[in-house]
């Protein structure tokens, strides 16, 4: 049995068929209720179920799975892409569904284990708490500049933190200190234990291990790299990379002329604010990418060099991923199509 599947937070639109008889119906199933467990729960197994990438469906793809039917995962803008017609509505998007897995066309995507998922879990829950210290910090860096404090990053050694805690506050103002001061430290306590649990997973990832061994990438990064791009051999060039990642420039070309624009963006940005920071501890402890980056600092923004330096950084972890080779056996295999896959043998 094959389902198209529009799926939604509080309910989802499914369109199936019964390829035994040629049998095809349309119905709405509400996910509070219990209808739609119930529903997939007494499906005979095994039926192909097909929907778009969305959020919030992990409940849903794991109670499928258990009930064993197989859910594919399709990029939803080429499902969209597939219909020409202006009318959209959710019966009509499901049909569509429906349609490119009977004819063979469905975009999957590759979609991460259940393991791999909650390991992604560790990394954006450290990330957030880091941003909201930060902004605990900006906070306190505003306490202390209405005093007429400027010590910028000086403000967190010891005697800066000492200056801004003996500055005469206010009743409410010294709470409010106070408690931000708390907050801060409660932060760090569970920013360390989730740093080290990071260390400890990366540890005993073989790939991440391997990634690690190029200046500039630590734990974080490597592990990051290794969840977001999972199999690695489904890239055949090191352009491919850059462009799943986002960070390839947008063009517009025409009539012969050639016009890029500011860089796609898509992707996982999380991972590319990574390798961003990752790249410019790179270009200190790397020598090639420090001369580039040196280089084309000289003839565009700062901006641009480093997310250049960071695509570089990508399209060579995606490499030494590829070829298994460390930092810096690996052969620098730049992002061309006209460059095959080189691999260093022996001494």
């Amino acid at each position: 049995m094959l389902i198209g599947c529009d799926y939604h937070p509080s309910w989802q639109q499914i369109c199936w068929l019964d390829t035994t008889t040629g049998e095809t119906e349309d119905r709405k199933l509400e996910h509070a209720s219990g209808e739609a467990e119930r529903f997939y729960r007494q499906l005979p197994a095994p039926a192909l179920i097909g929907m778009e990438s969305t959020g919030n469906c992990q409940w849903f793809v794991e109670m499928a799975t258990t009930a064993g039917h197989d859910v594919w995962i399709g990029d939803a803008a080429k499902i969209r892409a597939s219909d020409v017609r202006a009318q959209k509505h959710d019966r009509r998007d499901a049909a569509l569904i429906l349609k490119l897995l009977r004819e063979g066309r469905f975009p999957r995507i590759w979609t991460p284990s259940g393991e791999e998922k909650d390991l992604r879990q560790l990394l954006i829950h450290r990330y957030k708490l880091v941003r909201i210290r930060a902004q605990v910090k900006n906070e306190l860096q505003h306490l202390a500049m209405n005093q007429g404090i400027t010590k910028k990053r000086k403000l967190w050694s010891k005697a800066g933190e000492r200056v801004l805690r003996e500055l005469p506050l206010k009743p409410w103002g010294s709470r409010r200190r106070e408690d931000l001061f708390r907050v801060r430290e409660m932060l760090n306590g569970q920013i360390d234990l989730l740093d080290q649990a990071v260390v400890e997973a990366a540890e005993k990832n073989e790939k991440a291990r391997l990634l690690m061994t190029q200046p500039g990438v630590g734990p974080i990064t490597s592990l990051a790299f290794v969840l977001t791009m999972g199999d690695v051999s489904r890239f055949q060039r090191g352009k491919q990379v850059a462009s799943y990642l986002g960070l390839i420039p947008r063009e517009y070309s025409s009539g012969g002329k050639q016009r890029f624009g500011p860089i796609s963006k898509q992707g996982n940005r999380f991972m590319r604010m990574l390798l961003v920071e990752a790249a410019q501890n790179a270009v200190r402890y790397d020598p090639q990418m420090r001369n580039e980056y040196l280089h084309r600092c000289h003839s565009k923004p700062k901006g641009v060099a480093k997310v250049a330096a960071a695509r570089k950084l990508a399209i060579r972890l995606y490499w030494m991923l590829r070829t298994n080779r460390e930092y810096p056996e690996v052969v620098r295999v730049e992002s061309s199509s006209r460059v095959a896959l080189v691999v260093r043998h022996g001494g």
